[in-house]
Protein backbone atom coordinates (compact mmCIF):
# COMPACT_ATOMS: atom_id res chain seq x y z
CA UNK A 1 0.00 0.00 0.00
CA UNK A 2 1.38 3.47 -0.71
CA UNK A 3 0.61 6.86 0.96
CA UNK A 4 -1.90 7.96 -2.14
CA UNK A 5 -4.15 4.79 -2.09
CA UNK A 6 -4.84 5.90 1.80
CA UNK A 7 -6.13 9.71 0.89
CA UNK A 8 -10.02 10.16 0.06
CA UNK A 9 -8.95 11.38 -3.52
CA UNK A 10 -7.62 8.16 -4.75
CA UNK A 11 -8.92 6.47 -7.64
CA UNK A 12 -8.37 3.55 -8.79
CA UNK A 13 -8.86 1.67 -12.31
CA UNK A 14 -9.94 -2.14 -12.70
CA UNK A 15 -10.35 -4.45 -15.74
CA UNK A 16 -11.48 -8.31 -15.04
CA UNK A 17 -10.79 -10.55 -18.37
CA UNK A 18 -11.58 -14.27 -18.37
CA UNK A 19 -9.26 -16.52 -20.18
CA UNK A 20 -9.94 -20.33 -21.12
CA UNK A 21 -6.92 -21.17 -19.64
CA UNK A 22 -5.60 -22.33 -16.48
CA UNK A 23 -3.92 -19.73 -13.49
CA UNK A 24 -0.59 -21.37 -14.22
CA UNK A 25 -0.68 -20.47 -17.82
CA UNK A 26 -1.78 -16.93 -17.03
CA UNK A 27 0.89 -16.85 -14.32
CA UNK A 28 3.48 -17.96 -16.27
CA UNK A 29 2.84 -14.71 -18.69
CA UNK A 30 2.13 -12.29 -16.03
CA UNK A 31 5.49 -13.06 -14.81
CA UNK A 32 7.92 -13.34 -17.55
CA UNK A 33 10.00 -10.07 -18.67
CA UNK A 34 9.49 -11.79 -22.32
CA UNK A 35 5.82 -11.89 -22.28
CA UNK A 36 5.06 -8.59 -20.31
CA UNK A 37 7.23 -6.83 -23.28
CA UNK A 38 4.80 -8.40 -25.74
CA UNK A 39 1.74 -7.45 -24.05
CA UNK A 40 2.65 -4.30 -21.73
CA UNK A 41 5.83 -2.75 -22.08
CA UNK A 42 9.57 -4.12 -22.14
CA UNK A 43 10.94 -4.30 -18.20
CA UNK A 44 14.13 -3.60 -17.36
CA UNK A 45 15.77 -5.70 -14.61
CA UNK A 46 12.41 -7.41 -14.33
CA UNK A 47 12.51 -10.80 -11.98
CA UNK A 48 9.09 -11.87 -10.01
CA UNK A 49 10.53 -12.07 -6.64
CA UNK A 50 9.75 -9.99 -3.26
CA UNK A 51 11.81 -6.44 -3.26
CA UNK A 52 12.79 -6.71 -7.04
CA UNK A 53 13.08 -3.38 -8.65
CA UNK A 54 12.71 -2.99 -12.37
CA UNK A 55 11.48 -0.33 -14.94
CA UNK A 56 9.66 0.20 -17.77
CA UNK A 57 10.43 2.93 -20.45
CA UNK A 58 7.50 5.11 -21.95
CA UNK A 59 7.43 8.57 -23.26
CA UNK A 60 9.21 11.15 -21.98
CA UNK A 61 7.26 14.76 -21.06
CA UNK A 62 8.77 17.82 -19.63
CA UNK A 63 10.89 17.38 -16.88
CA UNK A 64 9.96 13.50 -16.52
CA UNK A 65 12.27 11.14 -18.30
CA UNK A 66 9.22 8.87 -19.32
CA UNK A 67 10.97 6.04 -16.46
CA UNK A 68 8.72 4.13 -14.80
CA UNK A 69 10.27 2.55 -11.76
CA UNK A 70 8.55 -0.38 -10.05
CA UNK A 71 9.00 -2.45 -7.30
CA UNK A 72 7.72 -6.02 -7.07
CA UNK A 73 5.84 -6.03 -3.43
CA UNK A 74 3.57 -9.18 -3.29
CA UNK A 75 3.92 -12.68 -4.82
CA UNK A 76 1.76 -15.48 -4.17
CA UNK A 77 1.93 -18.06 -7.25
CA UNK A 78 -0.82 -18.28 -9.59
CA UNK A 79 -2.61 -15.92 -7.40
CA UNK A 80 -1.46 -12.49 -6.87
CA UNK A 81 1.74 -10.19 -8.43
CA UNK A 82 1.54 -6.77 -7.41
CA UNK A 83 4.09 -4.27 -8.02
CA UNK A 84 4.43 -0.53 -7.44
CA UNK A 85 4.93 1.82 -10.54
CA UNK A 86 5.65 5.04 -10.07
CA UNK A 87 6.97 7.77 -12.61
CA UNK A 88 6.45 11.39 -13.55
CA UNK A 89 7.66 14.80 -12.25
CA UNK A 90 6.60 17.59 -9.87
CA UNK A 91 6.94 19.87 -12.10
CA UNK A 92 5.15 18.02 -14.82
CA UNK A 93 0.80 19.14 -15.13
CA UNK A 94 -1.09 16.40 -17.11
CA UNK A 95 1.00 13.74 -18.68
CA UNK A 96 4.21 12.95 -17.05
CA UNK A 97 2.94 14.02 -13.52
CA UNK A 98 4.39 12.68 -10.25
CA UNK A 99 2.45 9.51 -9.98
CA UNK A 100 2.80 6.85 -6.85
CA UNK A 101 0.13 4.11 -7.75
CA UNK A 102 0.20 0.15 -7.47
CA UNK A 103 -0.77 -2.68 -10.07
CA UNK A 104 -2.10 -5.46 -8.17
CA UNK A 105 -2.96 -8.86 -10.93
CA UNK A 106 -5.14 -11.31 -9.26
CA UNK A 107 -6.30 -14.74 -10.83
CA UNK A 108 -9.13 -16.86 -9.77
CA UNK A 109 -9.93 -20.15 -10.67
CA UNK A 110 -13.75 -20.41 -12.59
CA UNK A 111 -15.15 -22.51 -14.53
CA UNK A 112 -13.65 -23.17 -17.81
CA UNK A 113 -10.75 -21.30 -17.02
CA UNK A 114 -9.43 -17.90 -15.37
CA UNK A 115 -10.64 -14.91 -14.25
CA UNK A 116 -7.49 -12.11 -14.71
CA UNK A 117 -8.47 -9.10 -12.17
CA UNK A 118 -6.36 -6.27 -12.15
CA UNK A 119 -6.32 -3.03 -9.93
CA UNK A 120 -4.33 -0.27 -10.88
CA UNK A 121 -4.38 1.96 -7.73
CA UNK A 122 -3.50 5.22 -5.85
CA UNK A 123 -4.48 7.98 -8.79
CA UNK A 124 -4.60 11.32 -6.96
CA UNK A 125 -7.41 13.55 -8.08
CA UNK A 126 -6.96 16.23 -10.17
CA UNK A 127 -2.91 15.86 -10.13
CA UNK A 128 -3.12 12.25 -11.81
CA UNK A 129 -6.68 13.08 -13.55
CA UNK A 130 -4.66 12.75 -17.46
CA UNK A 131 -2.72 9.54 -16.26
CA UNK A 132 -5.96 8.32 -14.89
CA UNK A 133 -7.50 8.55 -18.35
CA UNK A 134 -5.10 7.30 -20.80
CA UNK A 135 -3.91 4.41 -18.55
CA UNK A 136 -7.65 3.50 -18.13
CA UNK A 137 -7.97 3.04 -21.53
CA UNK A 138 -4.81 1.57 -21.83
CA UNK A 139 -5.39 -0.82 -19.66
CA UNK A 140 -8.80 -2.15 -21.06
CA UNK A 141 -6.55 -2.76 -24.21
CA UNK A 142 -3.18 -4.17 -22.58
CA UNK A 143 -5.02 -6.68 -20.40
CA UNK A 144 -7.10 -8.71 -23.36
CA UNK A 145 -3.55 -8.43 -25.31
CA UNK A 146 -2.65 -11.24 -22.91
CA UNK A 147 -4.97 -13.95 -24.48
CA UNK A 148 -3.07 -14.27 -27.95
CA UNK A 149 -0.15 -14.67 -25.84
CA UNK A 150 -1.26 -17.64 -23.54
CA UNK A 151 -2.92 -19.31 -26.61
CA UNK A 152 0.40 -19.81 -28.26
CA UNK A 153 2.05 -21.59 -25.15
CA UNK A 154 -1.16 -24.06 -24.90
Amino acid sequence: MNKAMLQPNSRDIVVDEFFPHARETIWKTLTSGDMIARFLMKPTGFAPALGNHFTFQTTPAGEWDGIIHCEVVDVVPNERFAYTWKGGHPANRGYGSLLDTLVIWTLSEVEGGTRLRLVHSGFITPTNDTAFMNMSEGWKKVVPRIGPIVDEQS
